[in-house]
């Protein structure tokens, strides 16, 4: 570990630790019993050993408490996960049984931002030794994960947040593969992400809450948090999440003299004036991607520029709030979650357009009176342009807030897809993600529809490890195609089916497509030699007088074709015989007749 304490600060900092024990020795709290964190006067936070010690420590002490490995990383750490449950159980169906909810708290999914790891290691410290807390397990269980991102949190060191305000040392953003935990939701290509997605299937929790620091503005707020309530999840979900949950969340914190406000997005980056936006996350992100499965996902951002005691204090009284709401409201939200699981497996929901993207009106706003810092206007001595600076002082701002969030895109969703079973990254990535689905046991033709694809055109720097289609065109398309045995049949009487429509419709918001799973088949792999083409072509031209008018059209609409010699003979292999019929055709079907699915599915 790097030694940044100067002499001097050390004796302050021994001083502060005695103060800080003789506070914990007066209140009655065990000095054995303190974290890393508060061990260090709330200036570090710990590496991955000391948090994986404190747990086996916390589970070695108390029956309510125990810890397991849900899989490991790309170097081979254990990913640990803690389980605190009231009656000592460690397993999903007894708790439900119990009739709890299940809530799972992350930290470290960005080791750099790890307050979460901190504020949970205290409260599950409070609750299960020092019984503050003792209510908050009546009707919840808890699933902490200390450390998601092993890898990038041992990474450790003094500069890896350059805009943040403390610990010491962190660790770094991303894993070991140099991939973000929290852009990876829906295509999974890290081990880390796919071993959560297994832990996350098999218990299901009821609610979720992932712990960040964000980057950007100067303002008052120490926390700030993000539900997706702008129109993606479930209607009765939405309504629970803004009047049952939010509000006296953002009461309670009040209340601690805690202000809190919805995440700050600025509709110009680092230009406050230019007022906040309100949308809809894309499902790469965790908590728009289990608000698709209708668990509520509440994303808490501190503020990097606060002192990080403030940060991790903030921290935890935001989870200890919601934990007691949650225990208010557990019978209301299972409730709620069986409804809206009832409903996405129903008819009903299949037959109304489906939104795929979302859209913020940019002509749409109202005022917010918002808790700023001070800023002026500077001219930059290095790049000659002006940026905004922070003075410090407090003041609130009316500035528009853009919050009409509108469906962009639809889709009409069909009774299933299928997936034949040579993509089987794709089949494996539906399995990953819970999502029941039938293996065909014969060779099936079937009438589907599909989309013929073109325009494409893709990134050109990487990003997540992919270079992503940028934009492209799709036909939808009606066709007789031979599916062979294994090809997965995936039907959308499903609570997972917004999930689905994401991954396999192409438009969707973070498909699979748009991924690049798909882009092998927009690739040529037949070619023709020139002496070839052009005697075949004259034949066709002059056996066929529809195709000679439509090629001197052809010509006269498209310069540039008419003029290069290439363009035009590879127009006239493209409509021979001898072109590749299933290039730029999208692999997946859809299914609309539920008699012929029912029929595939009681195969024998």
């Amino acid at each position: 570990m790097f030694d940044l304490i100067k002499p001097a600060s050390m004796k302050r900092s021994r001083i502060t630790l005695l103060m800080i024990l003789f506070s914990v020795y007066c209140s009655g709290q065990d000095p054995g019993w303190l974290t890393p964190y508060e061990k260090s006067g709330k200036r570090e936070t710990p590496r991955y050993p000391e948090t994986v010690e404190f747990c086996k420590r916390l589970a070695d002490a108390s029956p309510l408490v125990t810890l397991v490995s849900f899989g490991t990383t790309s170097r081979g750490r254990d990913l640990e996960m803690l389980i605190v449950d009231g009656n000592g159980s460690s397993d999903p169906i007894s708790m439900r049984e119990s009739g709890k909810l299940l809530v799972l708290i992350q930290a470290c999914i960005h080791p750099g931002e790890c307050e979460g790891k901190d504020a949970g290691l205290m409260l599950i410290r409070d609750i299960v030794i020092d019984r503050k807390f003792p209510e908050l397990l009546d009707h919840v269980s808890i699933l902490f994960i200390p450390i998601f991102n092993a890898d990038g949190h041992e990474r450790f060191g003094p500069a890896n947040r350059i805009n943040q305000n403390g610990p010491e040392e962190t660790g770094w953003r991303v894993t070991a593969n140099n991939l973000n935990l929290n852009r990876d939701f829906l295509k999974a290509d890290a081990p880390e992400m796919q071993a959560w997605l297994k832990m996350f299937h098999y218990w299901m929790p009821d609610f979720f809450i992932d712990t960040h620091t964000t980057d950007g503005a100067d303002y008052q707020y120490v926390l700030t948090y993000l539900m997706e309530i702008s129109g993606s999840m479930d209607e009765g979900l939405t309504e629970w999440s803004v009047n049952s949950f939010l509000k006296p969340m953002a009461s309670g914190m009040e209340r601690l003299g805690i202000p809190v406000t919805r995440y700050v997005e600025l509709r110009n980056w680092n230009d406050l004036k230019s007022g906040l936006v309100y949308d809809v996350s894309p499902p790469m992100l965790s908590q728009a991607y289990t608000s698709l499965l209708n668990r509520p996902g509440l994303l808490i951002e501190t503020h990097m520029l606060k002192p990080y005691d403030q940060r991790v204090g903030a921290t935890y009284e935001c989870i200890r709030i919601s934990l007691g709401i949650l225990n208010r409201e557990f019978r209301n939200l299972k409730e709620r979650i069986r409804q809206a699981d009832d409903y996405a497996s129903g008819r009903e929901f299949r037959e109304k357009p489906f939104p795929l993207k979302f859209e913020t009106l940019m002509n749409d706003s109202v005022i917010l009176d918002f808790k700023g810092i001070g800023f002026e206007l500077v001219q930059s001595k290095v790049t000659g342009e002006p940026y905004y600076h922070y003075t410090g002082e407090e003041r609130t701002f009316p500035l528009p807030l853009f919050g009409n969030v509108q469906p962009a895109r639809f889709t009409r969703l069909p009774e299933a897809y299928i997936v034949p079973v040579e993509w089987k990254a794709v089949i494996d990535r539906l399995e990953m993600h819970g999502i029941r689905f039938y293996k065909l046991k014969h060779d099936t033709t079937l009438r589907i529809s599909t989309w013929k694809l073109s325009e494409q055109k893709w990134q050109q720097n990487p990003y997540e490890g992919r270079h992503s289609l940028t934009s492209f065109q799709a036909t939808e398309m009606f066709i007789e195609k031979t599916f062979p045995a294994g090809s997965a049949v995936v039907d959308l009487a499903q609570p997972s089916v917004r999930v689905i429509a994401h991954m396999l419709e192409p438009f969707g918001n973070g498909s699979l497509l748009s991924w690049g799973f798909f882009d092998a088949v927009f690739e040529q792999k037949e070619y023709a030699e020139r002496y070839v083409l052009e005697p075949m072509a004259a034949k066709m031209l002059e056996e066929n007088p529809e195709l000679r008018k439509e090629f001197e059209q052809k010509k006269q609409e498209d310069s540039i074709f008419a003029s290069n010699g290439y363009l035009i003979l590879r127009w006239f292999y493209n409509k021979s015989p001898y072109w590749d019929n299933v290039k730029d055709i999208y692999p997946v079907g859809k299914i609309t007749d539920r008699q012929i699915l029912e029929g595939l599915i009681r195969d024998p």
